[in-house]
């Protein structure tokens, strides 16, 4: 029996294609300890719990992108590839993204209800819609003490102050602020006195701005029958009413510089448009008065024009008349032919000439039948002959006789009847019936003569 031997560098090789097929990446939970940073910038440390611990190697890339210094002791949240590091063959992770562990979870809560509702499509380009371009009034659902609200209502107020605003005050923090939030935004598509929905709230942590992650917020901003402009947290913050709402704004600031037009510029826009309406008209006003002097020139008096068509009318009868006259005489020429060919093959003439044939034959007719009788005749006097000579009834009339048994079959020899059998004779005249009483040998032939 042979035997599979591996070496080391394959049994690794296999090993970590098995880990990693099984296993791919995973949310891990633990506490760092021996934490290293070479001068490399990629990040070395284990994460342990009461009972295990696991090596990890974090490279540089993702390394350089965390938001805190890990520390021995420190309690976080890894995304980790499980894998087989083949030189040692260590079992170890190789970390995606590290975060402190309270904030951790959180994350991991966004990015579950994140999958979520992008699966039921709340998420969707396709179900957002475009803003007014000049909203009848602007509805902002935030809490009336913020900075926010007065960040929004002073660019409003500087782009155009013509707009109303309607603030519908809630809590944007804290336990209570996704019902707040819900019912403010419920209340103002309930009332219907605004055209666009700014939600909004300043920037901070992933928890202060947590209440904006909440399903029923979310759920609430994607059934708005109002658009809705996002402008939660900073530029870098990102919370699941940005992707349900119709758009997306990085500041509150922002998100007031979207939901209005800017009145200066409206402006400016106008004056530019009035400039070139001016313009259009003056031109289409000199082409128009250039096209009335032109048709003016040539403007011809009514009488005029009634002379030349009164000319016109009388050169065109003139050529008429001449015209008419030669299609008439060819029309006529027509005729004349139609009638002469028509002449030619008139009935009365093919009847007359099939009458002549028919007259003929039927003379040819009659003086052939005499003697085709005669022919038929003959042929059947000669037939009647032939059939008398090879007749039957001509051999018993020169004194033989056709023998036969009681079950009609013919006897052509002594041997087909038995002695006392009854046969029947037929003769030229007449019948017998006879019965045999012996059966004799036939004569002999007579000798020829010598």
């Amino acid at each position: 029996m042979s035997r599979v031997v591996y070496s080391i560098s394959r049994l690794n090789r296999e090993v970590r294609a098995s880990i990693e097929g099984n296993f791919g990446a995973q949310w891990v939970e633990g506490e760092l300890s021996n934490v290293s940073r070479p001068s490399s910038g990629h990040l070395y440390f284990s994460l342990k719990d009461p009972s295990a611990q696991v090596r990890c190697a974090m490279f540089k890339p993702r390394s350089q992108q965390l938001r805190f210094r890990p520390g021995d002791g420190m309690q976080v949240l890894a995304y980790a590839r499980v894998t087989l590091y083949e030189p040692r063959g260590d079992f170890q992770l190789v970390v995606e993204h590290l975060e402190p562990a309270g904030e951790g979870l959180l994350r991991m809560k966004f990015e579950q209800l994140k999958q979520q509702l992008a699966a039921e499509g709340l998420f969707e380009t396709a179900r957002k819609r475009p803003l007014p371009p000049w909203p009848r009034a602007v509805g902002i659902v935030t809490s009336p003490s913020g900075a926010a609200v007065r960040d929004i209502l002073n660019v409003l107020a500087r782009r155009n102050p013509a707009i109303p605003v309607v603030v519908y005050p809630c809590a944007v923090q804290g336990a209570a602020a996704a019902g707040e939030i819900v019912a403010a935004i419920a209340a103002a598509n309930r009332r219907a006195e605004c055209d666009v929905l700014i939600v909004a709230r300043g920037g901070g942590s992933l928890e202060d701005l947590w209440s904006f992650n909440e399903e029923a917020v979310v759920r609430a901003v994607a059934a708005s029958t109002l658009p809705v402009i996002s402008g939660v947290g900073h530029e870098i913050d990102f919370t699941l009413t940005d992707f349900a709402a119709d758009l997306r704004a990085p500041t509150p600031s922002a998100a007031a510089e979207l939901a209005v037009p800017d009145r200066e510029a409206v402006l400016q826009q106008l004056t530019g448009l009035a400039s070139r309406l001016n313009g259009g008209l003056r031109h289409r006003l000199r082409y128009a008065q250039q096209r009335v002097d032109t048709l003016s020139a040539r403007l011809v008096h009514p009488g005029r024009r009634i002379e030349q068509h009164h000319q016109r009318l009388d050169e065109l009868l003139g050529r008429l008349e001449p015209a008419l006259r030669r299609t008439l005489a060819l029309k006529q020429a027509r005729l004349a032919a139609a009638e002469a060919t028509l002449a030619g093959v008139t009935p009365s003439r093919r009847i007359a000439l099939a009458t002549s044939r028919l007259q003929s034959a039927s003379q040819r007719l009659s003086g052939a039948m005499p003697l085709l009788l005669t022919r038929f005749k003959v042929r059947v006097t000669a037939a009647e002959q032939t059939l008398r000579a090879v007749s039957p009834l001509a051999t018993l009339a020169r004194g033989y006789a056709i023998v036969s048994r009681a079950n009609g079959h013919i006897v052509r020899s002594a041997n087909d009847v038995a002695p006392d059998e009854t046969v029947h004779a037929r003769l030229s005249q007449g019948a017998l019936s006879l019965r045999v009483e012996d059966r004799l040998a036939p004569p002999a032939d007579p000798e020829p003569p010598t």
